[in-house]
């Protein structure tokens, strides 16, 4: 077979298996299943950790950021551990979760953790505010937007753990 003819060949073969895989269910989608698995166990585990020690139910801790452990982290280590898992620890697609993950994770530590710190220097200085100064209305801004190391290592651990189970799953079950 000559050169064109094999590209050719080449060229239909991942237009086939590209198309098969469009076709196929989100709910089958391997990686996506495992980051959203993450999140949720991430955020539940916020939601249950507030209760145990305010003895009431936050419904914001479902849904938002900062605390222990970091849902940025299990996210974006999920995606990363079952992309590597399913297309291969070698492969592109490995290298851009790996990198998307790395940057999420160093930024959820560095430029939201120190915008969370000021957050917080901001309110003390309004809430000293004399009343009559403009701003001494003003809604505080929210300071809980970062994450400690132990925080971030601790959601990349529940990340891997989530993709790994996930895995064994699908090991099991074929």
């Amino acid at each position: 077979m000559d050169g064109a003819a094999a590209a050719a060949t080449s060229g239909s073969s991942s237009v086939t298996s590209s198309s098969s895989a469009s076709s196929s269910s989100v709910l089958a989608n391997y990686p996506l299943l495992s980051a959203l698995a993450a999140f949720a166990i991430a955020q539940s585990i916020k939601f249950v950790a507030s209760w145990y020690r305010e003895r009431r139910w936050d419904l914001k801790q479902l849904v938002g950021s900062g605390g222990m452990p970091s849902s940025h982290s299990a996210t974006v280590t999920a995606l990363a551990a079952a992309i590597g898992f399913q297309e291969g620890f070698g492969g592109p697609m490995f290298a851009i979760a790996l990198i998307l993950a790395s940057v999420v994770m160093y930024d959820a530590t560095g430029v939201r953790l120190q915008a969370g710190r000021q957050a917080e220097v901001l309110n003390q200085i309004v809430y000293e505010l004399p009343a009559e100064h403009p701003l001494a209305e003003s809604r505080p801004l929210r300071e809980l937007l970062g994450h400690t190391p132990p925080q971030v290592v601790a959601g990349g651990l529940l990340g891997v753990a989530t993709a790994s189970v996930g895995h064994m799953i699908i090991l099991a079950c074929s």
